[in-house]
């Protein structure tokens, strides 16, 4: 069998992910990372996006909100603010969430947080997106 690492996706309430891959792939700060065995050390800051953990003709996706990702040479650790698989997420909920993020973000209240609303509209959205070509 070809060579692999280990990879664990968690958040700060429960393990998302662990298992062996031959490539990851992750939505990095500055672009996407594309990890293989023995990588070389690196720690990049993550945007909202897809991790593609590929294992043979298997890939496990999961869907990080941002986070952070360590890659050893035989270890990869991601610490996500938030993580998902596809089967997790309830479309419905994840429309309303979008429209609620939306809605706040164009608010002309005074108390609101704009850098705050503008961030979690772009999750919201790039959720949605990523949900909906997994639905495909």
């Amino acid at each position: 069998m070809a060579s692999t690492f280990q990879v664990l996706v968690a958040t700060a309430e429960r393990e998302v992910y662990r298992g062996d891959a031959d490539f990851l792939a992750a939505p990095g700060s500055a672009g996407e990372l594309g990890i293989m065995p023995k990588h070389t050390p690196l720690l990049s800051s993550l945007n909202p996006g897809e991790l593609r953990i590929h294992l043979g003709e298997n890939i496990d996706e999961v869907f990080v909100s941002g986070g952070f990702i360590e890659v050893q040479p035989n270890v990869v650790t991601v610490l996500a603010d938030s993580a998902e698989r596809a089967s997790d997420v309830d479309e419905a909920l994840a429309v309303e969430a979008e429209r609620k993020a939306q809605e706040v973000a164009v608010s002309q209240s005074g108390d609101i947080d704009y850098a705050r609303a503008e961030s979690e509209l772009a999750i919201a959205a790039a959720r949605l997106a990523w949900l909906r070509r997994k639905k495909k």
